[in-house]
């Protein structure tokens, strides 16, 4: 079988800022991308939890997108821009998809 190479960006951010950054994936046309809370985990500041949250505030969620390359340079200044002065953790990938089409 085939397989077509492309791009997944995987973003973890504060809920917060998270209908910002879709609005502005948006304005970029990217062909979709999904979004997941996140439950736990541990990073530079020690572990956290969604557990007892009450706010917004506190909470983190992760989108990932797979698109072409092309895309992906005006994706990550935008994103960026996002990012740079909150919580937000970026990464980019390479991923072989079946359907090329669909991305």
């Amino acid at each position: 079988m085939q397989t077509t190479l492309k791009k997944r960006l995987e973003i973890v951010i504060e809920a917060p800022m998270l209908e910002r950054l879709m609005r502005k994936l948006d304005t970029l046309e990217l062909p979709g991308y999904t979004v997941m809370p996140a439950v736990s985990g541990r990073g530079r500041n020690g572990s956290w939890s969604r557990k007892g949250e009450i706010s917004d505030s506190q909470r983190m969620f992760v989108l990932f997108a797979i698109l072409d390359e092309s895309l992906l340079s005006d994706v990550l200044d935008a994103v960026y821009k996002l990012v740079s002065a909150q919580i937000g953790i970026v990464t980019v990938s390479d991923v072989h998809v079946i359907r090329a089409d669909h991305f």
